[in-house]
């Protein structure tokens, strides 16, 4: 079962197309990401009735930072967990599916994890989207994912998604690596590499190094799984110069994160 997501300039505009495709999608499937959220933030924005709040509730499943019991009115799956995310900060995850979606990087475990196996959607988590996903949320903007059960479903929840003025994963993740080619480039050319003919594969090892498959693991670490992903990772110098260069890139926005944190923790 594939996934759909969208990127909303917006938390309104994210939380205005997750209760949109709510006829072509049931709750449980759909998730909505927001960044830099409180609890009570949280709460109010899942609640779509008059009814009362339950307020903070037992713990999701075991997933990691606090858990809300949502109203009877609620919607996504009537549960949002607030996390903490390596490399984005606190983060409040609308929906059952919610934590896991963000914990396939390891911050999700128990029910939470075993509820995405029951419904068949663990095949579905988008292992090398999440990423994108993290980048959006730095930046402010808001996700949405969904689980159609077919592909007539998921075109309908990608024209929902469009008419509420959602980015697509494809354009961001394009956007996402106009903003470091430039220094990509110069980086690759002070390692006497030619950027314009080694660019594909430098960037098939960058975003390798970013997959939560991958993530925190050396180039030789992971080195047979990446075979098994991309047959010539292992001869191709330009994908290990990227992987190694996604690395980095990924120690240097958990670091800029935890400084943030600090300072206004």
């Amino acid at each position: 079962m594939e996934s759909v997501a969208g990127i909303f300039s917006t938390r309104e505009s994210g939380a205005k197309a997750a209760g949109e495709i709510r006829t072509l999608v049931p709750e449980k499937r759909i998730v909505l990401l927001t960044p830099h959220t409180t609890s009570e933030e949280a709460e109010a924005a899942i609640r779509t009735t008059d009814a009362e709040s339950t307020g903070i509730g037992a713990a999701l499943g075991g997933t990691v930072g606090g858990a809300l019991g949502a109203a009877s009115g609620a919607t996504l799956g009537a549960a949002a967990a607030s996390l903490l995310v390596p490399g984005v900060g606190p983060v409040m995850a609308a929906g059952i599916l919610g934590a896991a979606v963000l914990g396939i990087g390891g911050a999700a475990t128990g029910a939470a994890l075993g509820d995405v196996a029951e419904e068949g959607l663990d095949e579905g988590l988008p292992h090398d989207e999440l990423f994108i996903y993290e980048e959006a949320l730095r930046r402010g903007r808001s996700v949405v994912v969904a689980f159609p059960s077919d592909d007539d479903l998921a075109d309908q929840v990608r024209s929902a998604f469009a008419r509420n003025g959602a980015e697509s994963i494809d354009a961001a993740r394009e956007d996402w690596w106009l903003g470091l080619r430039d220094s990509e480039e110069e980086y690759c050319r002070a390692q006497g590499r030619e950027f314009h003919t080694d660019e594909v594969s430098y960037r098939r090892g960058f975003e390798a190094a970013l997959n939560a498959k991958f993530r925190g693991k050396s180039f030789e670490a992971a080195a047979p799984d990446l075979q098994e992903f991309f047959a010539d990772a292992g001869t191709d110098e330009a994908f290990r110069l990227g992987y190694q260069r996604g690395l980095e890139y990924q120690k240097r926005c958990e670091a800029s994160t935890t400084k943030v944190t600090r300072a206004t923790g």
